[in-house]
């Protein structure tokens, strides 16, 4: 089974905002910054890019911002494309190819909680509707139902252009079940605390928050590993151990927004209601553990 995938070290984009508007002269700029250390793709418009509170124009903004500043760099584009509305997640998902996209991230539906069954069918007509690659997302605590491995394998196996799972179960085992059950199958990892564990049992990359940050570190990490330096990429992985964590003392992204506000990559810090700025002490805590990491600007 030969399929087309998107792999390594990725970043999943935090979205600025300036004056309550996406400010996108700052998105173009976080890019090339991510770009300029050594990322292979970047994920615009997912969890850690608010999506869930972006209209459907600036969701759309955001992928033509990163198609266009990631063009000719050699760096993908795998651009959001989910929703609990299976019509607006083909809406996006085409799009985001017809505007130049190199694959799709897309999270399970979230709110109405189908069955298996309405998962499949929900990924199969949205990879039914492009062409370009389609990664999975299972997030269950985020929204409130998990793909399972069997439905996962169903729809790698029926779908062509589905070629694998960003897996943000927090899970080891689920990882390992997945890739004993089917090795082709490409598993991505989603939770910055165990990148590590899951490259090192056969994932080919990481969607990571901290690398909005840490962008260096991070692809030097997923690199090591890929290249089987399993005990160098270790060593990266146990020193991002306390930033990792702190960057989920609160629902992302709002730790790794301030964190990047208190790195002076952010020129305002402001979020989309229902979410909000930190508590003082959590603020606090982030520029502490910041210190202990050496922060590339632009």
């Amino acid at each position: 089974m030969n399929k087309r995938v998107i792999q390594g070290a990725m970043t999943a984009l935090i979205t600025p905002f300036k004056n309550g508007k996406l400010d996108e002269q700052a998105y173009e700029k976080l890019i090339k910054r991510q770009i300029k250390n050594g990322i292979d793709a970047v994920v615009p418009v997912g969890t850690t890019g608010e999506s869930a509170t972006l209209t459907h124009d600036e969701h759309r903004i955001c992928i033509e911002i990163a198609v266009s500043a990631c063009k000719d760099t050699g760096v993908k584009v795998l651009a959001g494309a989910g929703s609990n509305a299976t019509h607006e997640a083909v809406g996006l998902a085409q799009f985001a190819q017809s505007h130049g996209a190199d694959g799709i991230l897309s999270v399970a539906p979230y709110y109405n909680k189908p069955t298996q069954e309405g998962l499949y069918q929900h990924y199969k007509t949205i990879a039914s509707s492009v062409e370009i690659p389609v990664l999975l997302y299972n997030v269950p605590g985020r929204v409130g139902v998990d793909i399972l491995p069997c439905t996962i394998f169903r729809l790698f196996k029926d779908c062509e252009n589905i070629f694998g799972v960003k897996e943000a179960s927090g899970s080891i085992d689920r990882c390992v079940d997945l890739l004993a059950h089917e090795p082709n199958l490409v598993v991505i990892s989603g939770e910055d605390a165990i990148n590590y564990p899951i490259l090192s049992n056969g994932g080919k990359g990481v969607i990571s928050v901290t690398s909005n940050l840490l962008p260096d570190k991070i692809s030097e990490l997923t690199h090591l590993a890929l290249d089987e330096e399993y005990i160098k990429a270790k060593a990266i992985n146990d020193k991002l151990y306390n930033i990792n964590k702190m960057l989920f003392c609160e629902s992302n992204p709002i730790p790794i927004k301030a964190a990047m506000y208190i790195a002076g990559l952010l020129e305002t810090l402001e979020y989309r209601l229902p979410l909000c700025a930190p508590s003082s002490e959590n603020l606090k805590n982030i520029e502490e553990t910041m210190k202990q990491y050496e922060i590339k600007g632009f």
